[in-house]
Order: structure tokens, then sequence, then C-alpha cells
């Protein structure tokens, strides 16, 4: 969470991912530095288990978020 609001601190469009276990962890570091609201995408937890074709899956669900935060910033 924090790479992509430095990042779009310096103007870099990002979009971040973040597993459904980590939401309170990302929106906390959210606030911290100001960014409360700070947009991102979701995927099931764990990814570290998860087959090639299922992160395949995963990928394909995910990827008209992430498109959607890259341009609307």
């Amino acid at each position: 969470m924090l790479d992509g609001i430095l990042l779009e601190q310096r103007g870099i469009p990002t979009a971040v991912i973040c597993t459904d276990l980590f939401v309170p962890n990302g929106r906390a570091t959210a606030k911290a530095h100001g960014a409360p609201d700070y947009p991102f995408a979701l995927v099931p937890h764990p990814m570290a288990s998860a087959s090639p074709v299922e992160l395949a899956r995963q990928a394909k669900e995910v990827l008209p978020e992430v498109l959607r935060l890259l341009v609307a910033k």
C-alpha cells in the first residue's frame, strides 16, 4: 500500500493489489500516510498456495479493476 501511495505522490500511476486478509492493514497504512480512501484491487488470500491455473483465473478477474485504478488517476 505504502509503495503505491508514495509512487502516486511522485506522479506515477499505480494499482495496488491486496489480498483480503490484509485489507485492515492496508487501510491503516493508507490512513497513517494521509490517504484514508486510497483505492486498491482485492484478491483472495492466500496466493502462495494457489495453483498456476488459479493464479491465472484470479489475474483475469482482477485485471478490470487494475486497469480502472490506473486510468482513474
